[in-house]
């Protein structure tokens, strides 16, 4: 089997790290595998995210979301081509080596939140984001895409629940509103993105998820 991209997609506080955690160990454990499997699969599993996937994308997460600029505001244009230097780097860097050696990459974050929150959130061009994301990744899209999707307020006291929020869970709920509304229209437009209900217990999401992958490593 070649490398596979699989991304999980949502807005703030729908579990996206928690899940891919769990698909990560449920596609280590052969035993699993084997139950629906006609053979054994040695499978590399590559867990990762953007921004922040590589080195050089630590530094770039770090001032997206963390960094104190001194009360400057990063602005529209310049943070979408920030997120667009950590996605060509992490590309060439890790994901494409990582798949050309037949891993599975699970991804936390794309193309698409690239569009969902400087598209539709910040209100930037969806044209030139999407010129921009071809000329990052190459041309590179996920095999497969895991929407999580949850209800925004919830999601952002689940956030708000856990401690210290960044720069982008701080922006106001009208903001993650649209961001929504950009996912649920991605979601009309692409076949490989799969709605999960994130309301739901981690284990139910989880099981969602395995159902998916099951067909998913037969097909492929």
């Amino acid at each position: 089997m070649i490398g596979k991209l699989i991304v999980f997609e949502g807005v703030e506080g729908g579990g996206k790290t928690t899940q891919i955690q769990l698909l990560r160990n449920w596609l280590l454990d052969k035993c699993q595998l084997g139950k629906f499997l006609s053979k054994s699969l040695d499978l590399e599993v590559v867990v990762t995210r953007e921004p922040g996937g590589t080195k050089v994308g630590k530094i770039l997460r770090e001032l997206l979301l963390n960094a104190d600029v001194s009360g400057e505001q990063i602005q529209a244009r310049a943070e979408l081509l920030l997120y667009a230097a950590d996605r060509a780097h992490h590309i060439d860097a890790l994901i494409k080596p990582s798949l050309e050696r037949g891993a599975i990459v699970l991804c936390d974050r794309f193309i698409d939140s690239t569009i969902a929150y400087q598209g539709y959130g910040r209100g930037l061009d969806l044209k030139l984001i999407q010129e921009l994301n071809h000329i990052a990744t190459g041309g590179l899209t996920s095999d497969l895409t895991f929407w999580l999707d949850i209800d925004v307020e919830i999601g952002l006291n689940r956030v708000k629940n856990r401690g210290k929020i960044d720069r982008i869970e701080q922006t106001n709920i009208e903001f993650h509103q649209r961001v929504k509304t950009g996912y649920e229209e991605l979601a009309k437009n692409n076949s490989l993105m799969v709605r999960i209900d994130a309301h739901l217990t981690v284990e139910k999401i989880q099981e969602q998820i395995q159902e998916i992958m099951r067909k998913k490593l037969l097909e492929w």
